[in-house]
């Protein structure tokens, strides 16, 4: 249930006990705060640390159920914020999305994540060297974890524009190519990364600008950067959402000039076919007047008379592109 708890102190971790009820007691100097990681946590499993740090139950059942829209809530003096985690699974093209919920006190801070990716093992020992970070108490904590998770959408939408450039490669390539499937799974990947960067627009735009009870002010400027980071992503995902779009167009487009092109070619090798078929077919009707059959080339002139027409329309298609 718990992964790790600890208490810190000026900007350090301090080392102690495990149970985060004795940790708490530790917790009596101004600037100290404990932070409790929880990982996909039942409601029973949450319920005394939600009692004992006062968390509202409307703020705890949203982050036991999960699946909640990114969002950034105050009850009475605490903050709770909802943050989309994102993965990219380069064998499927796959974003995969996970979850963290954040309580934030004056004197703690407890995550609850969910799924499998967007650990915060290391986010929180790489936090543990930024001790003037850490100096802004729980606030800065709330910075880390939405910096480091505003960082893993760069990298996926990084992985995610290389797959777009195979796209319009792949679609103005000389081969015949089926690329729809595949346009179609990166406009639903995009729309997830949408669901996950789009919300969370205005809360850091509130942390930003400190309007934000319970966050320093002093840390305006950090969630401004991120913000600016957040700006980025969310540019580059309609980008290449125009691009896809634009691309599936013009891979339409490409299919039907490619049906009128074999339309064009079984055309003209029915029109070589047609001129010899017709001859043969008058003079296979087997009358007794007709003209031509006591010649005595007249054979070899009518075999001869559908080579030359069928060369002929040959020339004529070939030089015109139809075959």
């Amino acid at each position: 249930m718990i992964v790790d708890c600890a208490l810190y102190r000026d900007g350090a971790r301090i080392e102690g006990s495990d149970d985060w009820r004795e940790l708490r007691t530790h917790a009596t100097e101004p600037g100290d705060f404990i932070w409790i990681g929880m990982f996909e946590p039942s409601q029973d499993e949450i319920a005394e640390v939600a009692q004992v740090f006062c968390l509202h139950p409307l703020a705890v059942e949203d982050a036991v159920k999960a699946h909640q829209r990114p969002k950034l809530e105050r009850f009475d003096d605490q903050v709770f914020t909802v943050l989309k985690t994102l993965w990219y699974v380069d064998e499927q093209d796959a974003v995969e999305t996970g979850e963290i919920a954040m309580f934030v006190g004056a004197d703690f801070v407890v995550t609850v994540r969910h799924g499998s990716g967007g650990e915060l093992h290391s986010a929180r020992e790489q936090l543990e060297e930024r001790r003037h970070v850490l100096r802004h108490g729980a606030g800065g904590v709330l910075y880390a974890i939405v910096d480091r998770v505003v960082d893993e959408y760069l990298e996926v939408v990084d992985e995610l524009v290389v797959d777009v450039d195979e796209i319009e490669t792949s679609v103005f390539s000389s081969e015949r190519t089926d690329d729809s499937a595949r346009i179609y799974v990166l406009k639903r990947e995009l729309a997830e990364v949408r669901r996950a960067v789009m919300p969370l627009r205005d809360p850091l735009a509130k942390l930003a600008a400190g309007q934000v009870a319970g966050v320093p002010e002093k840390a305006a400027p950090f969630f401004r950067d991120v913000a600016d980071h957040l700006a980025r992503v969310a540019e580059t995902v309609d980008s290449l959402d125009a691009l896809l779009s634009t691309a599936f167009e013009a891979h339409l487009a490409q299919i039907s000039v490619q049906q009128n092109n074999d339309m064009r070619k079984i055309s003209a090798w029915v029109g070589l076919v047609a001129p010899p078929t017709l001859i043969a077919g008058i003079y296979g009707m087997n009358f007794r007047h007709m003209p031509e059959l006591g010649w005595g080339v007249g054979y070899p002139f009518a075999l001869l008379l559908m080579a030359a027409i069928s060369g002929t329309l040959y020339v004529l298609f070939k030089r015109s592109g139809w075959l």
